[in-house]
């Protein structure tokens, strides 16, 4: 055994003691960034700021900071000040040569953040994030305003360039200075932090913590035409919350006269939780929820105690005003189409996952329910005109529940019965849904071409009739009887919202295939309107496509060319046709005057076609969960119902209007 064992045995000579790398210091997070803020890419770029500010923001919660300032500099660097209590300067008592500022400055995992002493609450990645970000940066200046002096130290790339020095007095200062400026090795040398998505992460924070003034500052050298962020902007929020879901309503009609609003201390000194809370009478409804000012998207134990001391509320409430129908009210009647803002701070939060995205603390329910059950009694109570008007809504739902149960989401049929789809479907013949697709067609006109220049094994075709409707201004009575909706759902055998089931998909890929003109634009938003809301997770997993077909022919001498928009058609035409060469243009009005040919060989032949892929940002980082947040936002805003939303977005963007072809 021995013997065979030394003739099968590889080489080992090259592997020693030698071959054993040791990184000291903030080495590892330069050699593996992700392990730290999740990658490289635009999102991982502007955590660094998110890690800046969640410092100063903790400061502003624990009470020692009221005022922090943000600039966006001309070089694309970023200053973050605050007039917390200022970083320690001493000497740190582990280790007598260094300042308490350099060792946090270049040693993972310290901070005052692990004893519970000097912060109750933080939302900041503890004792990681500013040698994090100090690691990651070309250049970091750190000013300390402290005890009535100011102190100054530089960096790069995680490394001290200057000692710790003592620049003068500071009598009417306090307070943290931090300007520091990504490093292109890490990020590339292109990547630069986005003005617009610093200054929305500012923004919300201000709204989240009430006693809060954020001055922003913005350089005009970064701002790219028609970017419409503010040079200058105090974000300062008195009413907290109450600001917050203001200011995501706008002027859309209500059920209830006022909001509940309101802020509460925790049990135990464990911390403090605010809410408000309304219901729109278009039933578009949201909950967006905060653990210590992070954004916690898939909610978790503070959501489910918060809506649990609402539902007994009401429920109580309607058994003393002798409301016998109020008992068949659950918390999704009451719930589930309300517009729901909930902030908590709690000492040592438990998150699931290292992107933070839900709050599993056990002890949040109780804390949360108990702190929020007696606000919500006194608040339906006192004002009974509005308390019975938001039950009478709540049990016309619940009823209408119970006698819709037959319409719960339309769900592929079992292998066990027969397959009913619409019947306007083309389908392909393979089972299998892995390479096949389903073009969604604008029109029985289009869908005929299409139809005839599809391959059958593995491309079906669904014609609809013209625009479908706009689910995010349909009530749910509306969008369950549509009957395009209700063909699109069965065709595609999924289910949709918490019914959606990827394994039932029938088809790899949607494709969205509508004319090259205004209205095919606008039949095209519909149906990713549709998705987003019903089936996110359909996007999300990369299904959603967008076809190109073309707008233009060109034609001369057996030459055909396609182009796909005016500027398209000018290149080739300058391209292809020198001298006195007159071809002929035509243009499509729709798919339907495509031949199949022609739309086989343009826009569905895997071969020549260019496909759009419809993507939603992630949420496994802070900036990814604030761009998902603004994209619901702006979904809600030029899809809702709202038409006053629509008309300021359009006058806010007139001036970019060069020409319209009329």
């Amino acid at each position: 055994m021995s013997d065979l064992f030394e003739a099968t045995a590889p080489v080992m000579s090259d592997y020693s003691a030698k071959s054993i790398e040791v990184l000291e210091g903030l080495e590892p997070v330069r050699h593996r960034p992700g392990m730290y803020i999740g990658g490289t890419d635009e999102q991982a770029l502007h955590h660094l700021v998110a890690e800046i500010l969640d410092n100063s923001m903790d400061e502003a919660v624990a009470g020692y900071a009221n005022h922090i300032e943000i600039k966006f500099n001309a070089d694309y660097s970023i200053s973050i000040i605050d007039n917390g209590r200022g970083i320690p300067v001493d000497p740190h008592p582990k280790y007598p040569n260094m300042s308490a500022l350099e060792v946090i400055l270049t040693m993972l995992h310290s901070g005052g953040k692990f004893g519970g002493n000097a912060y109750k609450v933080s939302g900041g990645l503890h004792g990681v994030g500013l040698s994090v970000v100090n690691a990651l940066s070309e250049s970091l200046v750190v000013e300390i305003a402290r005890d009535k002096k100011l102190y100054r130290q530089a960096y790069s790339k995680g490394k001290p360039l200057t000692a710790l020095e003592l620049v003068g007095n500071a009598p009417n200062r306090r307070g943290t200075s931090i300007t520091f400026k990504p490093d292109p090795e890490i990020f590339g040398v292109n990547s630069n932090l986005n003005p617009n998505k610093v200054y929305r992460m500012a923004r919300s924070k201000a709204f989240l913590f009430k006693g809060i003034r954020i001055l922003w500052k913005c350089a005009p050298e970064v701002l790219s035409e028609g970017d419409v962020t503010p040079l200058e902007m105090e974000l300062h929020f008195p009413n907290g919350l109450r600001d917050f879901l203001n200011y995501q309503i706008g002027a859309r009609a209500t059920i209830n006269r006022t909001p509940f609003c309101g802020d509460a201390e925790l049990a135990n000194d464990e911390g403090k939780v605010e809410w408000a809370i309304t219901w729109p009478e278009d039933e578009n409804g949201f909950c967006y929820s905060y653990c210590n000012t992070v954004v916690t998207p898939q909610g978790g134990t503070h959501e489910l105690g918060f809506k649990a001391a609402l539902i007994r509320s009401l429920k109580e409430y309607g058994e003393m005003a002798n409301i016998k129908k109020a008992s068949i009210v659950t918390a999704e009647d009451f719930l589930s189409n309300a517009c729901i803002m909930l902030s908590v701070f709690i000492r040592d939060p438990q998150f699931q996952g290292q992107t933070k995205d839900k709050l599993t603390s056990p002890k949040a329910v109780r804390l949360v329910e108990q702190a929020v059950k007696d606000s919500c009694d006194h608040w339906l109570t006192q004002d009974t005109e509005n308390a019975n008007a938001l039950l009478e809504y709540v049990i016309e739902r619940a009823e209408s529940r119970r006698k819709k149960k037959e319409e719960k989401i339309l769900n592929r049929k079992t292998p066990t019965k027969k397959l009913r789809l619409p019947g306007k479907l083309a389908d392909c013949t393979q089972a299998a849904a892995e390479n096949t697709e389903i073009f969604i067609v604008e029109g029985d006109s289009a869908g005929g071409s299409a139809k005839q220049g599809r391959d059958r094994f593995t491309q079906a075709i669904l014609p609809l009739r013209g625009k479908i409707l706009n689910v995010a201004s349909a009530s749910l009575d509306k969008i369950l009887q549509n009957q395009e909706i209700k063909d699109m759902c069965e065709a595609l055998g999924c289910g949709v919202k918490e019914n959606y089931r990827e394994e039932n998909l029938r088809y790899e890929k949607i494709i969205i295939m509508t004319d090259a003109d205004v209205d095919g634009a606008h039949i095209a938003s519909l149906l990713m309107t549709f998705f987003y809301q019903q089936m996110p997770k359909l996007i999300e997993n990369g299904h959603l496509y967008i076809a190109t077909p073309p707008l233009y022919k060109i034609a001369n001498g057996g030459k055909i060319f396609y182009a796909q928009d005016d500027e398209d058609k000018d290149r080739i035409l300058a391209k292809e046709f020198k001298g006195n060469v007159k071809p002929e243009i035509s243009r499509f009005k729709g798919l339907g005057e495509m031949s199949a040919q022609q739309l086989k060989e343009t826009t569905m032949d895997k071969k020549n076609r260019t496909l759009l892929k419809v993507m939603i940002p992630s949420t496994n980082t802070e900036e990814g969960k604030e761009e998902a947040f603004e994209t619901r936002r702006q979904v809600e805003r030029l899809m809702g119902k709202n038409p006053e939303s629509r008309f300021k977005f359009i006058i806010e963007r007139a001036k970019f209007v060069e020409d319209l072809d009329i």
